[in-house]
């Protein structure tokens, strides 16, 4: 919401300069922008299924869109199917993608591209077509000329299981231990928070010793027993993704936090939470003063939830709303989403959460 107003504002003001100066001036908004040149796809033709599920299948690239004034452009994606992009409903029934600001490239994944493509309608083990087209948005949305794929996609299997992961961060009690949830055969994938002094872990397949995972030829190899420790990258929060396939394990920077007026960093810079394994929220306790909150994800827009009103406990994906804030003081703040895999299922429309004044 902040990245808006931020564009709006600085159309208001080149605006004002221009009825100052010279009646010569336009908004972008009155001056036709379009893109350059079509969407580009690796290749047109993919066969989904297990075997390429974690790998990327196509990459859609397209040009940069130039609006007249200078400012952060936003891409996504959306997918339909041919018989959806005509008359009054065109594309109405699409999946949309953000790809974020002044990005020009998407690599999709076997299991991402095969989700849409279900969730499209397409049937499985036949080839369908699907229309790709590029959303590019500054202080208004312009779309690309919509391209054509030919997808077979494959019937996910059901998987259940998790990994353990006990470490320093929680005093190495494999009761307590954060729990990563198989997202695929033998792919696994949650959340923790790790303090600065307690990086080391073990991979564990259930609550108990009997059979654990340490650090092998590299710290993200995985080696059956052994004595050595995995250690994080710092301190942090983290998603963390464990392949027994390939006996390899990452863990990439992923923090919810708080902004708005209300937050010391206002809506520039979020007030990052941290992850309770236990009870799977994010949970910060901060100052607030009077005005609004919302959350996002990485200290990023791409990715943002708010509030419709201050009585549902519910924020809402890209909802311009926020929970407003009445009174100055300390606050313990909770945020409870159920991303799962959300590289491949996207994120969920909302979210609960509460502010509670201590």
């Amino acid at each position: 919401m902040k990245t808006y107003i931020y564009k709006l504002l600085v159309l208001f003001a080149v605006a004002l300069l221009g009825v100052s100066c010279e009646d010569t001036a336009e908004l972008t908004t009155l001056q036709k922008v379009s893109f350059p040149s079509t969407v580009e796809a690796s290749t047109s033709t993919i066969v989904l299924s297990v075997d390429n599920e974690s790998d990327p299948v196509v990459t859609l690239s397209w040009p940069a869109v130039v609006y007249p004034i200078h400012a952060p452009v936003t891409y996504a994606l959306q997918f339909d199917l041919p018989d959806n992009i005509i008359g009054e409903k065109a594309w109405d029934t699409a999946t949309r993608l953000v790809v974020g600001e002044d990005v020009l490239s998407k690599s999709l994944l076997g299991a991402e591209l095969n989700r849409i493509a279900l969730k499209l309608g397409l049937p499985i083990n036949k080839a369908g077509e699907i229309v790709v087209r590029v959303e590019s948005y500054m202080d208004h949305t312009i779309y690309s000329e919509p391209i054509v794929l030919t997808i077979t996609p494959y019937e996910v299997p059901v998987v259940i299981g998790q990994i353990i992961m006990p470490g320093s961060y929680q005093g190495w009690n494999v009761d307590t231990a954060a729990s990563l949830l198989a997202i695929s055969t033998d792919v696994y994938q949650g959340y923790v928070s790790i303090p600065a002094d307690a990086l080391g872990f073990k991979l564990n397949k259930e609550r108990n010793w009997a059979q654990f995972y340490g650090a092998g030829a590299t710290n993200n190899d995985l080696k059956n027993m052994s004595d050595t420790d995995f250690q994080m990258p710092g301190a942090g929060s983290y998603q963390m993704t464990v392949n027994l396939k390939t006996l390899k394990w990452n863990a990439i920077g992923y923090s919810w936090g708080v902004v708005g007026d209300a937050t010391a960093g206002s809506w520039d810079n979020s007030t990052p939470m941290n992850y309770d394994h236990v009870n799977k929220t994010w949970k910060v306790t901060t100052e607030l003063k009077p005005g609004n909150v919302k959350f996002r994800l990485n200290n990023s827009w791409a990715i943002n939830y708010g509030a419709k009103n201050n009585d549902e406990g519910i924020m809402y994906l890209d909802n311009s709303g926020a929970h407003y804030v009445g009174e100055a003081g300390t606050y313990e703040i909770t945020f409870t989403i159920n991303d799962i895999n959300p590289a491949i299922n996207g994120y969920p429309a909302t979210g609960t959460y509460t502010v509670k004044k201590i």
